[in-house]
Parts: structure tokens; C-alpha cells; sequence
């Protein structure tokens, strides 16, 4: 059965341990009601596509839950994370998102602890709606501020009004939402100190439970990356980068918020409630599997991924089969060099014995530049000092 619906996707290795570590589901939404000109995501505006929309995404979404059931044979473990992305899964009725939601939980269950997530866009929700989707099952919000500035959501693309991010996480709050998380972007062409300090403000001033500052990437391909490629926009400056990164790490620690993941903050930090799971289990290389146009998804070692064009993703399961555009086995030693990669962005860090023992001097190297910690690393982890979370990419480099 599984070999068949996923075309050799699925090893007899991976399905042998399926449930020996927690699983995820993650739903990508693939519409956005506009495209936003730094994304580089999978996502369509409402009709630019015959035949296929948000209107039917539900069913197709909940015969990718079938299969998916049915591909996993006779094993039962209950999801412990869901998280909905896109895209804006908010711009589906809240009513679809609670279909969904009651489709995983009957094919497979969910724990009673499950982290059920939506990121939402602050111009498609309302009370009425978080309390929709509270009712339904939702128990985390991860709202897409970006900015409290109306230059950089300009810049950015965004259409909703700097306050109205404000006002949604106060909603979410409202209608019995315990976390709430907002998403910041730093860096953005134009944008000065003052104007990021002005969005950390009036993002903390909403009591969030979890943060996420991300540097701005440039994309080649989007909108943003061919005005940056013109000289329309200028480059994004290593050196502002670090100290927009510095000011978020100085003002989410001064609001109660630890960090746990490089770009990543929480009230009670690593080991507290707000502390987003789902994300955890990609960076601990748990296994998930992902519904949905363009989903990624694993399961020990096997990965796949679902053709990207929603139009083909929906004729794939009406016809019975398995949306995969293609998969592959990672080797041990590639799972390896991925466990040093993510799990250095912990705050938890990585044992050294997970670097090989050539590459072991480096890990001193690394401590006496003060970008891993000493003391760490004499109990035998490597954890990034704080200086050492804006070179992690080269740290990696010099461990792999």
C-alpha cells in the first residue's frame, strides 16, 4: 500500500520507525489575496488559476489526510503539532480551517497536549474569527506584523495599516488565545534604527507570548530581488543587520522573552509553554508530514515534497493518487551535517560528539573567537554565545 500511494517515497526503515519520535502535520495554504514582493514563496492570488482556488482547497487537503493515513499503515500516533502556513490560511473561512483540523484529528488523533497553529495576516482576521477558530481547536496564533511603520510595509508590499497588527494579537488575546506570537522582518531597504526600534515597541507593547525577528533575504526572482538587481532598492547591509539583530535580542530579553532558537524568542523560554513545537521538531529532525501544494515532509531519514502547482496537487488526489513531485533518502552522514546545522541554532546547542573528530579543533577555534561557549563546551556542547548567533551559518561552515 505505501509503495504504491507514494511511488517508493516511503522506506521500510522510515515506516518501521514511524512513532518512534513526535509527530507533526503542516498544512500549506498556497493563496495569498495579494503577492507580497520579497516572497519567494508557493502562493497564488484567488483566480489567477482555472479551476482551482481557495474554495476547494479543504477537500483536497482532507484527501491528502486520507492518504496519508492509509500510507502509514497500521501504526497509530497521534499528532502532537499542526501548524498552518502558507501563503494565508486565514483568507480560507474559518470554518475550512476547522474542517481540516477535524480531519487530522479523526484519521490519526491528536495528543492532548497538541500545539495547533494558524499564522495569520492581520487584515484577514477579526475577533469573531480567532473565536471561530478557537472553538475549533486552534490554541496558537503567529501573526504576520513585519513592521509598525507604513514606509517599510510600503517597501514590503504589505497592505494592512501599522496599527492593525496591534489591534489582531489584542484579539486573539480576547478570544481565549493563551499564545500569541507576532513575526518581525528587519533590515528592509530604507528602513532606519529609529523606525525598527518604533516596530519592537509597538510589537512588545501587545504582550506577546513569542517572537520572531527574521533578517530580510532578497530573493532573485521576486519583485524586491529585481529592484535591489536595478539599484531601485538598496541591499540589505551586513553590519545594519547585526545591530537591527542586537536591538531585537536587547529589547524582546528587556520584555520578559528568552530565546530559544536563533531568531526565535519566548516568555519562559526553551523549556516554557510559548515555545513553538512544530518549529522545535524541524530543527530536532522529528517527523511531519506536510498537506498541501509544495509540502515538504519526513519521516526517518525519507523526505518528500508535493508538486508545487495547486491545480495539479488537486487533479493528483481526486484521481487516488499521491501528490509527490519527488523524493529522496538522506544518508547518515548528511542527517549528521543537518543535526549540526539546525540544532546549533538551539539555544540547547549540539554535543560535540556529533562533529567529527577532524573537525573537533574547530569547536576550540570556535570558543577561544568567542562565538561558542567556553564553559559549554568543557561540559561537551557547543551553544552559540550571543555574538555567536550572528555568525551560525559560519560556524557550521567550520564544523562541516
Amino acid at each position: 500500500m505505501p509503495e504504491s500511494l507514494l511511488e517508493g517515497a516511503l522506506s521500510g526503515d522510515a515506516l518501521a520507525s514511524f512513532g518512534e519520535r513526535p509527530f507533526g502535520m503542516y498544512v500549506h495554504v498556497p493563496w495569498c489575496s495579494s503577492r507580497c514582493g520579497y516572497c519567494d514563496f508557493n502562493t497564488y492570488v484567488p483566480g489567477a488559476l482555472a479551476n482551482v482556488g481557495p474554495t476547494t482547497f479543504a477537500d483536497d487537503a482532507i484527501a491528502e489526510i486520507r492518504l496519508a493515513r492509509r500510507s502509514l499503515g497500521e501504526t497509530n500516533v497521534a499528532v502532537s503539532t499542526v501548524f498552518f502556513g502558507g501563503g494565508t490560511p486565514t483568507l480560507l473561512p474559518a470554518a475550512d480551517l476547522g474542517r481540516i483540523l477535524a480531519a487530522i484529528k479523526t484519521e490519526f488523533g491528536l495528543a492532548t497536549d497538541a500545539e495547533v497553529t494558524t499564522e495569520a495576516n492581520p487584515e484577514s482576521v477579526s475577533y469573531e474569527y480567532f473565536a471561530q477558530l478557537r472553538h475549533a481547536g486552534f490554541n496558537r496564533i503567529s501573526l504576520g506584523m513585519q513592521s509598525a511603520v507604513t514606509s517599510v510595509l510600503q517597501t514590503l508590499d504589505r497592505h494592512h495599516t501599522p496599527g492593525r497588527a496591534i489591534a489582531a494579537a489584542r484579539e486573539a488575546f480576547d478570544a481565549g488565545f493563551e499564545q500569541v506570537s507576532l513575526d518581525l522582518i528587519y533590515g528592509s531597504p530604507g528602513e532606519t534604527d529609529t523606525q525598527w526600534q518604533e516596530s519592537l515597541d509597538a510589537a512588545l507593547s501587545t504582550s506577546p507570548t513569542h517572537i520572531s525577528a527574521y533578517s530580510l533575504i532578497v530573493e532573485s526572482g521576486t519583485a524586491m530581488g529585481r529592484n535591489v538587481a536595478r539599484g531601485v532598492l538598496p541591499a540589505p547591509q551586513e553590519d545594519v543587520l547585526a545591530t537591527r539583530y542586537e536591538m531585537a535580542d536587547a529589547a524582546i530579553r528587556a520584555a520578559g522573552l528568552d530565546w530559544y532558537e536563533v531568531s526565535n524568542w519566548a516568555r519562559g523560554g526553551a523549556d516554557g509553554p510559548a515555545t513553538c513545537r512544530h518549529n522545535m521538531g524541524y530543527w530536532r529532525s522529528d517527523d511531519w508530514w506536510g498537506i498541501g501544494p509544495g509540502s515538504h515532509s519526513h519521516l526517518a531519514g525519507s523526505r518528500w515534497w508535493n508538486v508545487k502547482h495547486p491545480g495539479t496537487y488537486a487533479d493528483r488526489l481526486r484521481d487516488g493518487r499521491a501528490p509527490i513531485a519527488d523524493f529522496e533518502v538522506v544518508s547518515a552522514h548528511d542527517q549528521v551535517v543537518e543535526q549540526i546545522m539546525l540544532g546549533l541554532r538551539l539555544r540547547e546547542g549540539i554535543p560535540l560528539s556529533l562533529v567529527e573528530r577532524d573537525r573537533q579543533s574547530q569547536a576550540r577555534d570556535l570558543a577561544k573567537e568567542g562565538i561558542v561557549d567556553p564553559s559549554e563546551l568543557d561540559r561537551g556542547r557547543l551553544v552559540l554565545t550571543p555574538n555567536g548567533r550572528l555568525l551560525a551559518d559560519f560556524a557550521v561552515r567550520r564544523l562541516t
